[in-house]
């Protein structure tokens, strides 16, 4: 496994490529809640689904919260990269993981004492709370695993490896998927934990994956790892903490705006009984499987601009940009057209047989699931202007087409449309948000933002070091030395 360069070579092709593993992972991760829904729904019924809709919504909340954080440190390692800053790199990285470190586990013990309040403020049908609490309970205690998974699946993408976080997320999700049955049902001397079981297993999947993909960079001698002679750089280091914070902030926010509208629009959904929500929380099943391809292409053009960003290389920013859009328009609308037309059999894997839930969920499908070719344009755009560090523009465009449009539109139309009035509030929005984004990269001065101040005498390049830096993970038979010291080859300005 080795990292690519993603400051050479045809855009296209490079960015697919490195694409390819991002949109492979998400698959996994979507087909693992996939798994999950269809045994909690047809064999615990609407109230344990309706119950994880509601439970997942605040782990996707909690996941949002850290995902500025890592954007930030992905851009980071990415613009080190590209400018071939190895050293400077590796101090983001150790700064970065106490940071993270630290965040999960206050999150994690205050989400143990605030889970049952939590579910209750959003609404959360009666009947599925004694399902949702202890199943969000064991999430939190499995949020620092996913926290440094997440974080150390960032630091490899900004260094142009895609393909070591897609082989240990497989191994993660492999093993979530076998453990889902044992632990629901009680299988053999395992205990029969019910709905609780699928969070336990996603738990022990990531406990077991975690320290596998740590034992393999450290046996690969990845150039990023930090050795036991090294771990003055887990010390903070305030101008990279300062950069986390204010460029990490922001774009969290923008996550945690997303999941707190997805909160307050099932909130309403709610309120029409646990045949809508159910129905909702299958459509966002197949709906988490349309928005994959833009996903995947939206990350990796932001780590792939921020590599080129600090090789100063404008022109391959811009073309990453139009690579970037084309491919969400190809590839999410090739995933519609089929969801539309088989929905009836996608929609029914995760309800029991002859559930009223079925039709509406057909309903709102038809109506929502086209906001996701916008969402993708959105998506692109809003990674590539990040990876200069202009990172409050977006956040704005979002609170715009979110809080601004979407939420009160639902909410102050439902008098006149019903429930139809949730459904139309998403296509509505993202095409708003897909407008205000294309106007801002046309004419806004994103291109003037940074991340880490930078002295050109501090970030000076030797004409001796090689034009590409060792790959972060070793070619076969390639070693570094895990004991030696951290002597800069680039200085990194303070």
């Amino acid at each position: 496994m080795q990292r690519r360069d993603l400051t050479e070579g045809p855009i296209g092709r490079t960015l697919l490529v490195f694409a390819l593993p991002i949109l492979g992972g998400n698959v996994l991760q979507s087909l693992n809640g996939s798994v999950n829904a269809v045994w909690v729904g047809r064999f615990l019924g609407e109230e344990a689904l309706t119950a994880i809709a509601n439970a997942n919504n605040v782990m996707f909340f909690l996941l949002g919260a850290i995902f500025g954080f890592g954007m930030a440190s992905t851009i980071l390692v990415g613009q080190a990269m590209g400018r071939r800053d190895l050293p400077g790199a590796r101090k983001v990285i150790g700064t970065a993981a106490t940071f993270f470190l630290t965040l999960s586990v206050v999150l994690a013990a205050a989400g143990l004492l605030l889970a049952r309040p939590v579910l209750a403020w959003m609404g959360t049908p009666g009947e599925a709370m004694p399902l949702a609490v202890p199943y969000l309970q064991i999430i939190f205690l499995a949020l620092p695993l996913l926290y440094a998974f997440s974080f150390l699946s960032a630091i490899l993408r900004g260094a142009g490896d895609t393909r070591t976080p897609f082989v240990f997320l497989l191994v993660a999700v492999v093993l979530d998927i076998v453990l889902v049955p044992l632990l629901m049902f009680g299988i053999g001397p395992l205990p029969q934990m019910g709905m609780a079981g699928s969070a336990m297993a996603t738990l022990l999947a990531n406990a077991i994956a975690l320290p596998a993909m740590l034992l393999w960079l450290r046996y690969r001698r990845n150039p990023l790892w930090i050795g036991r002679h090294e771990r003055h750089l887990y010390r903070l280091d305030w101008s990279i903490v300062r950069t986390l914070v204010v460029k990490g902030v922001p774009m969290g926010t923008q996550m945690v705006l997303v999941s707190a509208a997805m909160i307050a629009m099932i909130t309403m959904v709610n309120h029409y009984g646990t045949d809508t929500t159910a129905a909702y929380g299958a459509a966002l099943q197949l709906w988490t499987y349309v928005q994959m391809p833009a996903m995947a292409i939206g990350a990796a053009c932001s780590s792939m601009a921020a590599q080129n960003v600090g090789a100063g290389n404008w022109a391959r920013v811009e073309g990453t940009t139009r690579a970037g859009v084309g491919f969400n328009f190809l590839m999410t609308g090739l995933l519609i057209a089929p969801l539309i037309l088989l929905d009836r059999y996608t929609l029914a894997m995760f309800m029991p047989s002859g559930s009223a839930s079925l039709e509406i969920a057909r309903h709102l499908n038809h109506i929502a699931v086209w906001s996701f070719l916008f969402f993708g344009v959105t998506f692109v755009i809003a990674g590539v202007v990040r990876s200069t560090g202009a990172v409050v523009p977006p956040l704005v465009i979002l609170v715009i087409a979110l809080w601004g449009v979407r939420v009160p539109f639902a909410n102050l139309l439902q008098p006149q449309l019903g429930v139809d009035a949730i459904w139309w509030s998403f296509p509505v929005s993202a095409f708003l948000s897909m407008v205000l984004s294309a106007a801002y990269y046309r004419f806004g001065r994103w291109r003037e933002a940074t991340m880490l101040p930078v002295d050109p005498d501090a970030v000076a390049i030797p004409s001796e070091i090689p034009a590409q830096v060792p790959a972060p993970v070793a070619d076969q038979g390639a070693r570094f030395d895990d004991d030696a010291g951290d002597e800069p080859v680039v200085a990194m300005p303070r």
